[in-house]
């Protein structure tokens, strides 16, 4: 980016708020570099001539009269082969690269391309899907792009290998216009090497390189936008059961502190069946981000048995960088993730946390000397929440195929004392449709994940209800309303517990009770460090859940031969039933051999139960 002849001067500053005139001709949005340090900043207001510039480093030792360098453009990020894999600052620097440059802090003016400029990356023209089996992963050509050829903003030219799960399709920028291709080749090029070249409709012909800039508070183009009916199983019982949410879909997971929200995001990010997870940790402590650092290369895809890393792209903005760029770093997060969804990708984008995000738009705010609204947070944060959560979806991607992709959003939120009646909370439920209410009382009884399943709720469970008949079995669905129905029976049961005592109720009574506290620590608690109960798929969870019922339906039968539920517990049914979530899944189904069989167990040992004495 070149600057302009026009140079600002600085006339206030005010922590990573700076105010310059001599700025006419700028716009919003607008980059520009603060002092001869070349401080990152994006212009948030204009009045007349003077600007106020929101600065993305620190602003200490800077002072009025230094110059202003206007740039023209809106903050934008690079979108092409190297972000999977990589780890970014709040506007897209990359820290290792600068770590290596720099040491462990982030050095005041430093600018890194974000793309790697050196590397060459195979292109090919074609097209490809990719296909899991037992022997791992492997692409299969579906078409070949030659010169001649139509294409449309959006359309896929070709592809790189850019790790073993992801092959990056090199797309026609959105903005582009339509034509033909009048030069292309394979070869090895690197990310600002022309690829192809396209003759337009107009005759004048334009360059397609692999990599493209987009602004980063504008939302990419799709061609239509569909209904989100297909469920992303993120491996966690008590969400993909009772609270699920679609490919496509926006949830909340709001929480006090010491809740576990941390560890909740980091679930889904790791066992999520999206094909590109984005991770955001916008404000988080650093050894928090540490921990992240630290595990993902670490941990294997499920699916493929490959390192995580090959599918993810982190964005790390800890508590103690600028704030300011606290604030960009979830609109640089999910542009990145709308990259690779208009792909036909399905893309997870976990944000953690939306608080930290608001309250750097309320500093920024009050810097303005705007009017609060309520509790200091800005007029516009409800505004600015949901054009963040909107950019969810499952669509039809922009270009000449119907290519599917969708991008899932999960948001973390951290109300002061896990009060739910925070701004934040509430702006967001109005425009997510999925509710995980996490609750401090089931952590301090270490049950995890300790989302509240009589607080929380999911608007998406009718609408996957057809995926769930189809994919996993007819009695799935009803035996969840079942389940729910059990779970809020205890509720109710637990008060008459309380005053009068477990002994006072009726038979039928206590073995609902037994049973929902079979649903609970059974199949609710989850251990996320363990190898096997880390993660659960579809299946199991049904197996599971049928299961208990199956348990339910034996001890009712017990109950009708005059069998009291003090007995009952004394069998090793109970012991067996709590051991499933240990049952380790393998992808040839045997396991659902072992899980046919302990329902024969169950049934052999209360066949014995009941023609005892």
């Amino acid at each position: 980016m070149e600057d302009k002849k026009q140079i600002g001067e600085i006339i206030k500053v005010a922590g990573p708020l700076v105010v310059a005139k001599n700025m006419l001709g700028s716009k919003m949005y607008d980059v520009v570099y603060v002092s001869d340090h070349r401080l990152i900043g994006e212009i948030i207001e204009l009045r007349e001539d003077k600007a106020s510039i929101q600065v993305y480093e620190d602003t200490t030792g800077i002072g009025p009269g230094e110059p202003v360098y206007p740039t023209g453009e809106p903050l934008s990020v690079e979108l092409g082969p190297g972000l999977i894999g990589a780890i970014f600052d709040g506007i897209q620097r990359p820290l290792d690269q600068i770590a290596a440059k720099a040491g462990h802090f982030i050095t005041r003016g430093i600018h890194l391309d974000a793309l790697p400029r050196d590397k060459k990356w195979h292109f090919e023209p074609i097209v490809t899907r990719k296909i899991l089996s037992e022997k791992g992963v492997k692409f299969e050509k579906v078409k070949e792009i030659k010169v001649g050829d139509r294409v449309e903003p959006g359309d896929v030219i070709g592809e790189v290998q850019e790790t073993p799960l992801v092959r990056h399709k090199i797309l026609v920028p959105p903005d582009a216009k339509p034509g033909v291709i009048a030069k292309l080749e394979e070869g090895d090029f690197t990310v600002d090497e022309p690829v192809a070249i396209v003759k337009a409709d107009d005759g004048e012909e334009y360059e397609v390189k692999m990599a493209h800039r987009w602004p980063v508070r504008v939302p990419r183009p799709v061609k239509e936008r569909l209904f989100p009916d297909i469920p992303m199983v993120t491996g966690q019982r008590v969400v993909d059961t009772f609270f699920p949410i679609t490919k496509g879909g926006t949830a909340c997971i709001p929480g006090p502190f010491g809740s576990g929200k941390t560890v909740a995001q980091h679930q889904f990010a790791k066992w999520s069946d999206a094909d590109i997870v984005v991770y955001i940790g916008c404000g988080e402590r650093g050894n928090e981000m540490t921990d992240v650092l630290i595990e993902f290369p670490e941990l294997k895809d499920p699916r493929s048995g490959l390192p995580l890393m090959n599918r993810t792209v982190l964005i790390a903005n800890t508590s103690n960088m600028p704030v300011a760029a606290r604030e960009a770093s979830v609109y640089t997060g999910i542009t990145i993730a709308e990259y690779f969804r208009d792909m036909g990708y399905s893309v997870a984008l976990m944000a953690d946390s939306t608080s930290r995000w608001a309250e750097a738009m309320r500093e920024i705010s009050g810097r303005l000397e705007e009017m609060p609204g309520e509790e200091g947070y800005p007029a516009y944060l409800a505004a600015r929440v949901a054009m963040f959560y909107e950019r969810a979806g499952r669509v039809i991607c922009l270009g000449s195929e119907n290519r599917e992709g969708s991008l899932t959003v999960i948001g973390a939120v951290s109300p002061p004392g896990g009060d739910l009646a925070d701004p934040v909370v509430q702006a967001t439920l109005r425009v997510v449709k999925v509710f995980w209410s996490l609750d401090d009382k089931l952590a301090y009884q270490r049950h995890f994940p300790a989302i509240n399943w009589l607080t929380s709720y999911s608007l998406y469970i009718d609408d996957v209800k057809p995926y769930f008949d189809r994919e996993i079995g007819e009695d799935f669905y009803p035996m969840i309303k079942e389940a729910m129905a059990i779970l809020e029976k205890e509720a109710e049961l637990k008060e008459i517990v309380r005053l009068v005592g477990l002994d006072y109720l009726s038979q039928s009574d206590q073995l609902l009770m037994e049973i929902a506290r079979s649903i609970r620590e059974d199949f609710l608690h989850q251990n996320a460090f363990h190898e096997v109960d880390t993660y659960t798929s579809l299946r199991k969870q049904y197996e599971m859940l049928k299961t208990i019922f199956f348990l339910y339906e034996k001890a009712q039968m017990a109950l009708k031969r005059g069998k009291t539920v003090a007995e009952m517990r004394k069998l090793k049914s109970w012991e067996r039933v709590a051991r499933m979530k240990y049952i380790e899944e393998d992808r040839e189904g045997k396991y659902l051999e072992k899980f046919e069989a302990l329902r024969k167990e169950i049934e052999h040992e209360f066949k014995e139960f009941a023609a005892s004495a």
